[in-house]
């Protein structure tokens, strides 16, 4: 009895995980068309950030956003001014996978990239996986939060610069 019961609880949590998983960066499942508008936006995001778009960026940002960064985290107004004066420019994000998840109103999306940063006059690149939260508003989404989590495998960017600092 006591085998059967470990047997069925298997099966019903086995077929759970099946139907339940979240889409991964690298995932082949093919976005729906909200998902890939999302994608599309997480990737121009990337561009604007490069350029130094803020007003751009401005738009997209919520007022109580928060970006948490290896240094430390803060709010939209200090993104925005860390971005145009370049304490830290984002010079190129190269990204090797993307997902989205939507949960209503809210999706999380995730990218793994290599980030090529120049950050207190220093050019590093770094592989990130970062997180990002979108809250659609009005039929608009806006990135709510923008989180940088260092990965441990090795950069895959190739930027031609040896004196590069790499993490």
């Amino acid at each position: 009895m006591k085998k059967a019961i470990i047997g069925i609880f298997l099966c019903v949590v086995s077929v759970q995980l099946t139907h339940a998983q979240a889409n991964l960066p690298g995932s082949t499942t093919t976005p729906t068309k909200e998902e890939q508008e999302l994608l599309d936006l997480s990737k121009a995001k990337w561009q604007w950030m490069a350029n130094k778009s803020v007003d751009t960026l401005n738009g997209l940002f919520k007022e109580n956003c928060v970006f948490v960064h290896m240094g430390g985290s803060w709010g939209k107004t200090q993104e925005l001014n860390t971005i145009k004066n370049g304490f830290i420019w984002y010079k190129k994000a190269a990204v090797y996978g993307a997902s989205v998840n939507i949960f209503g109103n809210t999706a999380i999306l995730l990218n793994d990239i290599d980030l090529l940063a120049v950050v207190g006059g220093n050019e590093v690149t770094h592989a990130f996986m970062v997180t990002e939260v979108y809250l659609k508003e009005g039929g608009k989404w806006k990135l709510g939060s923008l989180t940088f989590s260092t990965l441990l495998r090795p950069v895959k960017m190739n930027n031609n610069n040896n004196d590069q600092q790499q993490h």
